[in-house]
């Protein structure tokens, strides 16, 4: 039989282990979770301007026009009408603040590769996820077992994230 200053001895080493498994669950896991799923949220950003671009591409390539009318953003929602003389080249952003000048078949080109990349990015992201995830519910499996309570029940849906 156990004393009563034992008991509540491992009393409060219990709930010292808890608060730290707990905090290791907030301050850790949780936050790297939030930074790769906002850094996959970016790629994702990135990916549909890139796919916007294709489109008004090959709108362009389509209209066989040399010349452009458009409305260009000064900043701070102030435009102007603007007429490009020769739309056949345009300047593309590759990266690091770089604009490199192509043709459209050449921006098409380069616009599927960069995609591409980001794509398997934003896959390895996910996967990253998935790994905090498990690793987040091993730990809440630990604090499960550490304050002695019944497993949860099976949930039959799937997480989106």
């Amino acid at each position: 039989m156990s004393s009563p200053a034992a008991d509540a001895n491992a009393n409060a080493n219990v709930q010292q282990k808890v608060f730290q498994y707990e905090n290791f669950i907030s301050e850790v896991l949780q936050k790297d979770l939030q930074k790769v799923i906002e850094q996959r949220d970016l790629v994702y950003e990135k990916i549909s301007q890139y796919l916007q671009l294709k489109n008004t591409i090959q709108s362009l390539k389509e209209a066989e026009s040399p010349r452009l009318k458009t409305d260009v953003d000064l900043g701070c929602n102030f435009y102007v009408q603007a007429e490009v003389e020769d739309a056949s080249r345009i300047f593309v952003a590759i990266g690091f603040g770089f604009f490199v000048e192509m043709t459209y078949d050449e921006a098409l080109r380069f616009i599927e590769k960069k995609t591409s990349q980001l794509t398997a990015f934003t896959e390895q992201l996910t996967k990253d996820s998935a790994k905090i995830k498990a690793n987040i519910r091993m730990v809440l499996e630990g604090l499960r077992e550490l304050q002695g309570l019944e497993e949860p029940p099976e949930s039959t849906g799937r997480d989106v994230f």
